[in-house]
């Protein structure tokens, strides 16, 4: 029998990649990718994959209640929800477009997946919303919440929503906590392909404060097989952490990516740290090991030269987004930070 699948924000970076990964592996679905492709949804993320009894895209806005309710008019076993303004910077200049988008759009799939009953709700949340951690230890699953970001706290504020939505309603809603995700299609205002991009343009790469804010970065296509294995494995009401065990700072990221295109550290400029800016992010993925059966299998550095790799191949699909608005925001925004 097919089973029927909305996922929100599939035209993003982790949602793009989740849909080709799932058409691959899961042939039984029938996937609906519901997204407004504001300025990071990019339909050329899902070039070649042909509209048809296993695909098809419906524009709309997960904080706009008819569309909302239109959408769910298919009806669906699983709702998967990767919608969400996610990048830290732009939060710090519009914070209430993340309420909008992350805590309001949020509770509307709630809702509406309430009344239509369905079986699953995978919420795809972030390891930000634990906060800062020091120089030992990890986030686990019952870590307290404490976000230190605009973006962050929309995003805790949407998991605590789907909390209430289980623990109210009964919603079988379940929460995945990624750290970093790097790899294709990821847009290019993200650290690792906004550093390709510039050095490939000989540009300053703008590095934060003293560069050695620690994050653990995981391949996105391990994170897909984490919230494939979270959503048919995964206890309803729980959370896991889904990381890939690879603590880098960013200063080592910024020298490993101008080593391997061959660049000088010279293109290195260190800007004004950003507000808020958390010193390290660390995963305990031991619940999702035991509980799911599954772990990360991408080698950190290989996995940054497959990344690289695909930028250079993939030159027009960046260039594009460059020749838009988004260059305008950055030049604004660094030359603010220098």
């Amino acid at each position: 029998m097919p089973i029927r699948v909305l996922i929100t924000g599939g035209a993003g970076f982790i949602g793009s990649n989740f849909i080709r990964y799932a058409l691959d592996v899961r042939p039984e679905w029938q996937i609906v990718n519901f997204d407004l492709l504001t300025y990071a949804g990019n339909l050329a993320n899902l070039e070649g994959i042909p509209e048809n009894d296993k695909y098809r895209f419906l524009k709309g806005d997960v904080s706009n209640l008819d569309d909302v309710k239109k959408v769910f008019e298919s009806g669906f076993e699983y709702v998967i929800n990767f919608a969400a303004e996610s990048h830290v910077d732009r939060s710090l200049y519009d914070p209430g477009l993340f309420i909008k988008t992350n805590i309001l759009g949020t509770q509307l799939l709630l809702a509406q997946a309430r009344q239509a009953g369905v079986q699953r709700f995978l919420q795809i949340s972030t390891d930000e919303v634990y906060g800062s951690l020091g120089k030992d230890g990890l986030f686990c699953e019952d870590w307290p919440l404490k976000p230190n970001s605009p973006y962050s706290a929309s995003k805790a504020s949407a998991d605590l929503m789907c909390r209430a939505y289980f623990e109210t309603f009964g919603l079988p809603v379940i929460i995945t906590r990624s750290s970093n995700n790097y790899g294709p299609y990821q847009f290019p205002e993200k650290l690792i392909p906004f550093f390709i991009t510039k050095a490939l343009n000989d540009e300053p790469l703008p590095l934060y404060g003293d560069g050695l804010n620690v994050r653990d970065w995981l391949y996105v296509e391990d994170n897909c097989a984490g919230i494939m294995a979270a959503l048919e494995k995964g206890k309803p009401g729980e959370c896991y952490n889904i990381g890939g065990g690879n603590e880098m700072t960013n200063l080592e990221i910024t020298k490993f990516i101008l080593q391997d295109l061959g660049k000088s550290e010279e293109l290195i400029k260190f800007v004004k740290d950003r507000p808020g800016h958390d010193r390290r992010y660390a995963l305990d993925i031991s619940k999702a090991k035991s509980e799911l059966g599954w772990r990360p299998v991408m080698d950190f550095r290989e996995g940054l030269k497959k990344t690289i790799r695909w930028y250079l191949a993939n030159e027009k699909w960046w260039r594009d987004i460059l020749s838009g608005d988004y260059r305008g925001f950055y030049d604004i925004h660094y030359r603010e930070r220098r």
